[in-house]
């Protein structure tokens, strides 16, 4: 299987959609900095240990700060079981460029 690839248009149109779980595997200074609402933090080094919270059959978009250590995460959900799992293609900093120009870019 491979890991759907997402554009940040295609992530703004799917916010606000509750049955889908935005997460950010970034750190949380990079969190702290500058994140898009609605998602949650979990840093991809503490994947492992917040995996068993998640849902399987969940919709799940990963971001992170340019859309390596996202795509890294969606590899490992999917070792894991998930199946529903989306890339936001060039992270927060697409995010930035594409959606909203206020957001602090690093």
């Amino acid at each position: 299987m491979s890991i759907k690839q997402i554009s940040a248009p295609k992530l703004k149109s799917l916010l606000g959609d509750e049955s889908i779980l935005f997460l950010d595997v970034r750190e949380l200074n990079e969190y702290e900095f500058s994140r898009i609402e609605g998602s949650v933090l979990i840093p991809l080094n503490e994947l492992p240990d917040y995996v068993h919270m998640l849902e399987v059959g969940q919709q799940i978009v990963l971001i992170c700060h340019h859309g390596i250590r996202s795509q890294q995460a969606a590899g490992y959900l999917e070792t894991q079981g998930f199946t529903d799992l989306s890339n936001l293609v060039g992270g927060v900093n697409a995010w930035a460029i594409e959606c909203d120009p206020e957001m602090p870019r690093y």
